[in-house]
């Protein structure tokens, strides 16, 4: 059913929900438009309202060939509204999700692409702070690009800050995407432009390998593992593209890329990667409760149960996610403590397809059956000794006695 949004604009069709607003296919003055219409209890916010009129003039400045634009905001009424440009596509990770992971080729020029967008976005002084697959849309109509790539344009400028307001968060809270926050996030430092390069580069390593390189089960433990544990090498990635995706994931932001720089390093990577195949690599198996029942625990994992396990926590309460992850989570910083870990660590390594990752509770039920399979041998080959022993002594009733060396005293 349509509904007006301000004075200028019609909204038509929903195009889709995520936790912080619904995204309609409206229509302007000049034509066809998308519409992102925050949540009604966000709109209410009087603090939220000011800071959105406040951003409005560095947004609405905001434009670029791999950005989509915002046209307008619109406060009226109970209505918060972002009308932007319509692209006529998909999101990236609807594709990922049909694909599981890209070839080399398409996912570099992807990523290049939205990283261009980011040298426009940062030059402006604007931070988009959500880089995610579901904030990339594929342009189906643009010409195509190495590796068969859509144009890739990046969206939702705004919103993570709009949203991040001193009342909602305080010094204890966490506004971002579990999978893809940078360290410093993490530990309560300032988000500047170096953590966008840290988001993409994860977004890269997803498109390359088909998970993100610290997800996966509770979203204090991918907090913890960004904070930790050092990313894991993919089998097949070229060396230079794989240095540079350690560059962009290092811990210290100074160490990163800028977002120009980025650009053009993956782009001079894109000869080299032409017509290589998607790399061959399972994805590690989420982490399972330390208590939970070994036999459910050796049970194989659906795909329904691994989506559902890798979800983060909504922004706000009873919110519908973007797609198996949401837009948001709000979250209290880890203690040092929490963020030192363990002593098993929380690394999602990479292994062979169908065997245990190490740690896990699968993997303690393998190696218990080993011991038992090693103690079982055990026995067999004690008992086949002393068998052995006994008819090597018994055989033969007229041998002389084995002389023996006596260690008692003289």
């Amino acid at each position: 059913m349509a509904r007006k949004i301000g004075s200028r604009y019609t909204a038509n069709q929903i195009l889709g929900r995520g936790s912080a607003g619904t995204v309609w296919l409206g229509e302007g003055p000049e034509g066809p438009v998308a519409i992102k219409l925050l949540r009604e209890d966000l709109a209410s916010d009087e603090e939220l309202v000011g800071r959105f009129v406040q951003e409005r003039t560095a947004l609405l400045g905001l434009e670029h060939p791999h950005v989509v634009s915002v046209r307008d905001l619109v406060v009226d009424g109970n209505d918060l509204a972002l009308v932007m440009d319509l692209v006529r596509g998909t999101d990236l990770r609807t594709r990922l999700d049909r694909e599981r992971r890209l070839a080399p080729e398409a996912a570099v020029a992807i990523v290049a692409d939205v990283a261009d967008g980011l040298a426009a976005a940062h030059a402006a002084g604007v931070v988009h702070r959500d880089v995610k697959p579901e904030n990339v849309l594929l342009d189906m109509q643009g010409p195509l690009g190495p590796g068969g790539s859509h144009p890739a344009l990046l969206t939702d400028f705004g919103v993570a800050k709009l949203i991040d307001s001193p009342k909602r968060t305080r010094a204890t809270k966490i506004i971002g995407t579990p999978d893809y926050l940078a360290p410093e996030i993490v530990e309560g430092l300032p988000p500047r432009a170096s953590v966008d390069i840290y988001a993409l580069a994860t977004v890269l390593y997803e498109l390359l390998a088909g998970f993100t390189p610290f997800g996966g089960g509770h979203p204090g433990a991918v907090l913890r593992r960004h904070v930790t544990e050092s990313v894991v090498p993919l089998p097949g990635i070229p060396e230079e593209l794989w240095q540079l995706l350690v560059q962009c994931l290092a811990k210290a932001p100074a160490s990163r890329l800028r977002a120009s720089e980025l650009a053009a390093r993956l782009r001079e990577q894109l000869p080299m990667l032409a017509g290589m195949p998607p790399l061959d690599v399972d994805e590690p198996e989420t982490e399972a409760p330390e208590d939970a029942e070994e036999s459910a625990a050796a049970a194989p994992v659906t795909e329904e149960q691994r989506v559902r396990r890798r979800g983060a926590v909504s922004l706000v309460p009873g919110a519908k996610p973007d797609s198996n992850r949401d837009t948001h989570t709000s979250m209290r910083v880890p203690g040092p403590d929490e963020l030192a870990g363990g002593a098993r660590g929380t690394a999602r390594v990479p292994r062979a397809a169908g065997a245990p990752r190490p740690g896990s509770a699968r993997h303690r039920v393998a190696a218990r059956r080993r011991k038992v399979t090693f103690a079982v041998a055990g026995v067999v080959v004690a008992a086949a000794v002393g068998v052995g022993a006994y008819l090597a002594t018994s055989g033969d009733d007229s041998a002389p006695p084995r002389e023996t060396q006596s260690t008692s005293s003289p």
